[in-house]
């Protein structure tokens, strides 16, 4: 006889021993003393009493987190890659209106810092700390083994969003993050790393530097989503962030209207790939035909007239290696100026789709008091495009990708579309970051580092038309949101001591321009490019490389040479865009300071300068020879891929699939804008490569498919490939040609040359997938991207 037990039988020994505590309680007989210690946990915020009975015992649930009255809700916006003299606000010739309409509501700040690039420019902005304090001494994709560099954020600079949770706050991220080590970006975690373990109730965006912004790489808190839409239907992932963030408010708010929120907006915008709508880039057509040169002497004096800089600051000179506008030949001007035409309209429509967020934000419950934070990029304008700009990512280029301005110029209509991943060429960086020096990467000099912020919070920011020109930085953020919202920094955080914060507050330059300074010195360091600040005055030492060439000059960058590097010595209180150097006028100056960056070096983990980003954890053994996987295995993102680049080997399925009608994926890898994918149409075994969405090679076998159980596949023979490795040593091997063999039960029933492959250097975060290919597609033709029809056993890949 089979026994049903009811989900509350008595059967179930804890069960049992709650029931038997509970009927001891109400016939009043008290508990061992035991018993009683084990109903309070080690930390519980019990304000009752626990006695031997009811009647001697008081109830209290633990205490809810309640926010200061009148804390603000927070819109923090980072926009990407966007130089000071980007936007019309700060005298640029990209059109912002809503951002000048936020300007005119509330200030404007001229001597606003960021780290000079990304991950460490986030990681000081989210935690009140220098970059190297949190372990982002530079990029999350190339670590190094050091505490200060190995991209591991640390406990002791908790985050502004885990420290508003704890006072009552509700918190969400949409967009990019950047700030996840490379080896913990997978469905197996740890997640603690991940925006949702470092304080934020919400994700929402992509994990990595940039993505496809027609077709990006999305994840809802740690788990990969699919897209809600496709170019082709007029998806584009600004929209959809906007979209997603205004969705989360409204939940927010129909369960608690009262409680206050922190929503940090991070866009791809404008990072490479410059994606945009048509209709946007139309409304940009010959904005910039007479060039990066008169761009600079264009917004110079928009600057001046605007009062951004004063009137007395002198325009810097183009550097050494950026050719002047008037030698270039017609067809390289048409196409330069149409890759600024692109940008501009992406910062455009960024514009729009961040002021549509504000106006909607505040016409919602708590839109009175809404405090907004606006970051126009996190460096200065990015020559990582390099001389021509491309038409591939960044990596890509670095692999060998063809990107010569006749290539360019026979796609510069796609420009901006899903067909391409294209940059500008360096010249419009360094014409971004108007009237300083560099750009993205040197943050030796305020074209790396300097960049606009505004702070729009009704009836707490008065005398707009002034600018603010205290000297600030990124990490003056989170205490800024901390002392608008009444909220002190806590010793502890989850049990861990605190290190006290780096930044100042800015709350006493909303209401008065002429507030004292309060950050009176700060370091800076990328790339071994370096620079103090120190009361007016400004150190600064630039390794001796070109930013437009971080993909290519490997052994410039890492040289271990910094102390032959040559200092410059600026006093910024008088000089404001750095250009009379008194290195040789105040040798003591210059002394004084740079004793004074090692000091804060020492103090900040920014030595050893430079280390080399090799040894990191990896979740691919390099030495392992075979992998299998499951036909059920989810897509394997970048960092569970095994390195396919210039190396022999074999891929197989076993199968079991109709001859005559079988179709669909078998194996892919990339998407449009490069990779690969192995298939079956109309019962015959296919492979395309698609190498950069430029050539798409494809073979297929003369033959069917044998009826029932087979085992397909492909093999790669790598061709010679001259010189060594491509940008930034072995993390970019160059991607060469090679030969495809297409196998069936083992043998070769077909093959054929390829020029470049894998490409997946120019496929973003683009997964490798069984049996479909997810996210942006590889091919075009039908078969190629449906899921596979038959059924796929195990994948394995060997290499010999």
């Amino acid at each position: 006889m089979t026994t049903i037990r009811h989900p509350l039988n008595p059967a179930r020994p804890a069960l049992r021993r709650a029931l038997a505590q509970a009927a001891l309680l109400l016939a009043g007989t008290a508990l061992p003393a035991s018993a009683m210690a084990q109903r309070v946990p080690a930390g519980e915020d019990f304000t009752g009493k626990i006695g031997a009975t009811r009647a001697t015992s008081q109830p209290a649930f633990p205490h809810q987190a309640q926010a200061p009255k009148a804390a603000p809700n927070v819109l923090l916006v980072l926009i990407d890659d966007a130089g000071f003299a980007a936007s019309s606000t700060f005298g640029g010739g990209a059109p912002t209106p809503n951002l000048d309409r936020l300007a005119s509501e509330g200030v404007r700040y001229n001597r606003f810092h960021t780290t000079g690039i990304c991950s460490p420019t986030r990681a000081a902005l989210l935690t009140g700390r220098n970059h190297h304090q949190v372990g982002f001494g530079n990029l999350a994709d190339i670590a190094a083994g050091f505490p200060a560099y190995n991209s591991i954020w640390k406990q002791e600079t908790a985050s502004l969003p885990r420290i508003l949770q704890l006072n009552g706050y509700s918190t969400a991220a949409f967009g990019k993050w950047h700030n996840t080590p490379r080896w913990e970006v997978s469905a197996a975690g740890p997640f603690n790393h991940w925006p949702t373990g470092l304080g934020f109730d919400h994700f929402y965006g992509f994990m990595a530097g940039d993505d496809n912004q027609w077709e990006p790489s999305l994840y809802n808190d740690t788990t990969p989503v699919p897209l809600p839409g496709t170019p082709e239907t007029g998806y584009h992932f600004t929209t959809d962030l906007v979209n997603k963030a205004l969705g989360w408010v409204d939940n927010h708010n129909a369960v608690v209207p009262g409680k206050p929120w922190f929503l940090y907006l991070a866009p791809g915008a404008v990072h490479m790939p410059h994606h945009v709508p048509q209709e946007w880039i139309a409304r940009n057509k010959g904005r910039f035909d007479a060039g990066w040169d008169a761009y600079r002497e264009q917004a110079f004096a928009r600057q001046k007239k605007l009062g951004i800089i004063p009137a007395d600051a002198k325009l810097t000179p183009r550097p050494a290696g950026l050719p002047a506008w008037n030698s270039l030949s017609a067809d390289e001007k048409k196409l330069y100026a149409h890759q600024m035409e692109v940008y501009a309209a992406f910062l455009e429509q960024t514009d729009a789709e961040v002021g549509r967020l504000v106006d909607q934000l505040r016409q919602r419950p708590g839109g009175d008091n809404l405090m907004v934070v606006y970051i126009v990029g996190d460096n200065g304008g990015s020559a990582e495009g390099d001389l021509e700009g491309t038409i591939t990512n960044e990596a890509a280029k670095g692999a060998g990708a063809p990107n010569d301005v006749a290539t360019e110029l026979a796609h510069i209509d796609q420009l901006g579309g899903p067909e391409l991943a294209n940059h500008y060429a360096a010249g419009w960086a360094w014409a971004t970051t108007t009237p300083f020096q560099w750009m993205k990467q040197v943050a030796s000099h305020f074209g790396g580092t300097r960049n606009p912020l505004i702070i729009d919070w009704p009836g707490h920011t008065a005398q707009s038309g002034v600018v603010r020109s205290q000297f600030g930085h990124v990490n003056d953020i989170a205490p800024t949101v901390l002392d608008a919202a009444g909220i002190t920094l806590p010793a502890q955080v989850d049990g861990v001591p605190q290190l006290p914060f780096e930044g100042k507050s800015l709350v006493p330059t909303f209401t008065n321009p002429a507030a004292p300074e309060a950050h009176t010195e700060q370091y800076f360091e990328i790339f071994g490019n370096r620079a103090i600040y120190k009361d007016g005055w400004v150190a600064a030492a630039k390794r001796p490389y070109n930013p437009w060439d971080l993909l290519k000059d490997v052994g410039k960058i890492y040289a271990d040479t910094t102390d032959q590097d040559r200092w410059e010595l600026y006093n910024v209180a008088k000089d404001f865009s750095e250009s009379d150097d008194l290195a040789a006028k105040n040798t003591a100056k210059l002394a004084e300071l740079k004793a004074e960056f090692v000091k804060e070096g020492t103090r900040n983990g920014v030595f050893p300068l430079i280390p080399l980003p090799l040894g990191a954890p990896t979740l691919v053994d390099p030495r392992q020879k075979a992998f299998t996987w499951r036909a059920g295995t989810g897509g394997l993102p970048p960092s569970a891929q095994p390195q396919l680049v210039a190396r022999a080997h074999r891929f197989e399925v076993a199968i079991s699939s109709n001859a005559a009608a079988g179709t669909g994926v078998l194996i892919a890898q990339g998407g449009r804008l490069g990779g690969y994918v192995l298939y079956e149409r109309d019962g015959r075994l296919a492979f395309e490569n698609n190498a950069y969405n430029q050539t798409h090679e494809v073979i297929v076998a003369p033959s069917p498919l044998p009826a029932g159980p087979v085992k397909v596949g492909f093999a790669f023979e790598p061709a010679p490939v001259a010189g060594g490795a491509g940008g930034l040593g072995a993390l970019l091997p160059k991607v060469g040609g090679g030969t495809i063999r297409l196998l069936v039960n083992g043998q070769v029933v077909a093959q054929g040359n390829v020029a470049y492959y894998p490409t997946h250097a120019a496929a973003f975060s683009e997964t490798l997938d069984f049996g479909v290919d997810r996210n942006s597609q590889v091919s075009k033709e039908p078969a190629a991207r449906q899921p596979f029809s038959g059924t796929l056993d195990q994948v394995t890949l060997t290499f010999p």
